[in-house]
C-alpha cells in the first residue's frame, strides 16, 4: 500500500521544525549547547526541499541537540522549573500594600494603556528601523507624539517602502481596537482565571488555547506548543519538542493579566506567569513574561519608574542572559548615556537579522528604556518604544500597560483613547468584543 505522506510544501513553516534548522542551531548556541561539530550538518540539511527525508534528518538533529552537553566555558546557569529560578533570584524588594481606594483605577489604566500602545505599534509591526524613522519624519510625526494615520500615507509615500504600508490599522480608519495576539491573550487569561481559578495549572492554559482559538491564531513558539497539545504532548514537553522559537517573545506579550491581579505581590504575580510561559517557553523566554508580570504587580504600589522595573528584575535568575542584559542597560542609563545611545546598543548587541527583531532580548530591553527614559509621561513611552521598532505593537502594549497601571486611567490622554471608544475586539471564543472598562471591573473580582 503506498505510504501517507503529507504536503510538506504545504504545511506553514511554524509548524515544520525542518524548515528551521538554522533557528534551531542559533538557539541551541546561544544556550551554550556544545554542538558546534554539526554546523555543517544543520546547515546543509537546511538547504535540502522539505520532504520526508529532510524531516527524518531534522529529527536526527534535534535528538543531537538535546543531547549535546553544556560548553565548559558557558557562564550563564538559566533553568526553567521554577523552583530552580526562585532559587537563583536576587535581592526581593520591600512594597507597600496596594491602595483600595486607587486600584480600580490603575487596573482601568493598565487595560486601556495596554491596548492604545499595541494600536499605536500595530501598523508598522517588523519595518525595518531605518525605514520606520524615515516614515516618521515623512509624516511629521519625529519624534513620534501621536498615532500614525491613513493620511499619513498617500500613494506616493507607499511607493517609496518595500514594507507593505496599505490596509493596516491606522488610527483614524479603525472602529474600535482590533482584534490582535498581544490583546487576545489579556483577554484569554482574564477568560481561564474565572474558569480555573487562581490556581491554574500549565494544562489548564493549554486547554484554553485549545477551546478559545484557532491555530491560525497563534505565532511562531505558540503555534509549535498548540500543534504539540494536539499531537498529545503536556507541559513542559510543549515547550520543547522541536520548538526552534522557545526564547522569542510569545510569552513576554502573555503575562500582564497575572500582574494586574496580583497589585503588590510580584512573586505570586511571576509564578503565574511562569505557569503561563512553561506550556511554550523555555528560559530566557519564561523570564520575559516573569518580567513583565512582576513589573505590572510593582507598578500598582509605586511611581517610581527604576523601582517598577527591578520589580521585575528581581524575579529572575541573576545568573541569566537577560538580567545581566537589563543590568547592563541600567548601568548605562546610570552613566548618563542617552535614550538613543541605548536604543543604538540594543540594535549593535541584537540585530534584527535572522528574525531575532521578534527575541525576548531585544524586545525586554526596549521595554525598559522606553519606561525609564519616559520622564513619567505615558505618550512619551509607548512612542519611545514603538519609534525604537522591532516588535512595535508587543512593546508598546507592555509599556502602555506599565505606564497605565503606574498612573492610572487619568494619565492617558484623549488622543489615545479616543480612537478606541471602549471597545477592544478579540478572536477569543466565548469573549468576542469587549467592553475595556468593563474588562478592568472584572478584573477587581481575581485580586484576593
Amino acid at each position: 500500500m503506498k505510504p501517507f505522506i503529507p504536503d510538506y510544501q504545504s504545511m506553514p513553516r511554524w509548524e515544520l521544525y525542518c524548515d528551521n534548522l538554522p533557528l534551531e542551531f542559533l538557539q541551541l548556541t546561544q544556550e551554550g549547547k556544545d554542538v558546534e561539530a554539526y554546523r555543517e550538518l544543520f546547515f546543509a540539511a537546511a538547504k535540502l526541499p522539505n520532504n520526508e527525508i529532510k524531516k527524518k534528518i531534522a529529527d536526527a538533529l534535534f535528538e543531537l541537540g538535546q543531547e549535546a552537553p553544556t560548553r565548559a566555558d558557558y557562564p550563564y546557569t538559566e533553568p526553567s522549573d521554577l523552583d530552580g529560578i526562585f532559587a537563583l533570584r536576587g535581592e526581593q524588594l520591600p512594597l507597600p500594600a496596594p491602595d483600595k481606594t486607587t486600584l480600580a483605577h490603575r487596573v482601568a489604566g493598565a487595560w486601556m494603556g495596554r491596548i492604545c500602545g499595541c494600536l499605536l505599534g500595530k501598523p508598522i509591526e517588523g519595518m525595518a528601523v531605518t525605514d520606520l524613522h524615515r516614515l516618521l519624519k515623512m509624516s511629521h510625526n519625529f519624534p513620534m507624539h501621536r498615532y500614525l494615520l491613513s493620511t499619513d500615507v498617500p500613494n506616493e509615500v507607499c511607493e517609496q517602502f518595500a514594507f507593505p504600508l496599505k490596509g493596516r490599522c491606522y488610527a483614524d480608519t479603525v472602529p474600535y481596537a482590533v482584534a490582535d495576539d498581544d490583546t487576545n491573550y489579556t483577554a484569554m487569561a482574564q477568560w481561564m482565571i474565572r474558569r480555573y481559578g487562581r490556581d491554574f495549572t500549565s494544562t489548564n492554559v493549554g486547554q484554553t488555547w485549545l477551546f478559545c482559538q484557532p491555530k491560525d491564531a497563534y505565532c511562531t513558539a505558540e503555534r509549535v506548543a498548540f500543534k504539540n497539545l494536539v499531537a498529545g504532548y503536556t507541559p513542559p514537553e510543549t515547550a520543547t519538542f522541536q520548538n526552534p522559537y522557545r526564547e522569542w517573545i510569545g510569552a513576554q506579550i502573555r503575562g500582564d493579566y497575572y500582574g494586574y491581579i496580583n497589585p503588590g505581590d510580584p512573586q505570586t504575580a511571576a509564578e503565574m506567569a511562569w505557569r503561563d510561559a512553561s506550556l511554550s517557553h523555555t528560559k530566557n523566554g519564561i523570564y520575559g513574561e516573569m518580567l513583565v508580570a512582576a513589573m505590572l504587580a510593582t507598578a500598582a504600589v509605586t511611581h517610581d519608574l527604576k523601582t517598577i522595573v527591578l520589580g521585575g528584575l528581581s524575579q529572575i535568575p541573576t545568573t541569566s542572559r537577560l538580567y545581566e542584559m537589563i543590568t547592563q542597560l541600567l548601568a548605562m542609563i546610570d552613566q548618563g548615556q542617552t535614550a538613543q545611545a541605548c536604543f543604538d546598543w540594543i540594535y549593535a548587541h541584537h540585530p534584527a537579522e535572522g528574525e531575532q527583531w521578534v527575541h525576548t532580548f531585544p524586545n525586554a530591553l526596549i521595554v525598559v528604556t522606553a519606561l525609564l527614559f519616559s520622564e513619567g509621561d505615558f505618550g512619551k513611552a509607548i512612542c519611545l518604544a514603538v519609534q525604537a521598532g522591532y516588535d512595535t505593537d508587543c512593546n508598546g502594549a507592555t509599556v502602555g500597560s506599565v505606564m497605565g497601571m503606574r498612573g492610572g486611567l487619568a494619565c492617558i490622554d484623549d488622543q489615545w483613547t479616543a480612537p478606541v471608544h471602549d471597545t477592544l475586539e478579540t478572536q477569543v471564543q466565548g469573549v468576542g468584543n469587549m467592553s475595556i472598562s468593563q474588562a478592568a471591573q472584572k478584573t477587581l473580582d481575581h485580586i484576593i
